[in-house]
């Protein structure tokens, strides 16, 4: 995995499926490694997107980056609670102290009570036929899809308050004692 440790920076590079830089953000520290995904936070961090536009987070974020699953979960620490943003993409790779990952339009949106909606199901549509994607890659983003919205019905692990608030603080614990 790149030799990374708990307490590294590292930054995410999100590419389109033509291999096209989508979006980049430029701090992901990562609070910790698991057999099977890694967890990252990051607050109030530099976005560069295609069209050149910068911007800043809004609020602190807990990443799930996923070595076998195709998508991302993104646990967003807003005022009124927490939501959820997940992205349909690639598992990670780590490449020159980056997270990197395809991302394929489709999004969930977990709201604080638990209720959920599919996003950007036209996009989708759009860039699968504008990049030819396969009717192979086309079924395993709709069953990722499926797996995802089982999980948060179930809420399992990362869709529960007590897990995004304990790595926030570990997040917090690291940023103060930068090295």
């Amino acid at each position: 995995m790149d030799n990374i440790k708990v307490g590294d920076r590292l930054e995410i590079h999100c590419y389109k499926h033509n291999g096209r830089v989508h979006r980049q953000w430029d701090e992901a520290v990562v609070l910790d490694i698991r057999e099977n995904y890694i967890v990252c936070g990051n607050n109030e961090t530099t976005v560069v997107n295609s069209d050149g536009s910068v911007w800043k987070t809004k609020e602190p974020q807990i990443w799930f980056f996923f070595k076998d699953r195709w998508f991302n979960i993104i646990g967003q620490l807003k005022n009124h609670g927490i939501y959820f943003k997940c992205n349909i993409a690639t598992p990670y790779v780590i490449d020159e102290n980056t997270i990197k990952f395809i991302d394929y339009d489709l999004d969930l949106k977990i709201f604080p009570n638990g209720s959920f909606k599919i996003l950007d199901r036209m996009e989708y549509q759009y860039h699968k036929k504008q990049m030819h994607y396969s009717s192979r890659l086309d079924f395993i983003l709709k069953y990722e899809l499926g797996n995802l919205i089982d999980i948060v019905r179930k809420k399992d692990d990362p869709f529960n308050k007590k897990t995004i608030e304990k790595y926030y603080q570990d997040y917090i614990y690291l940023s103060e004692n930068k090295s």
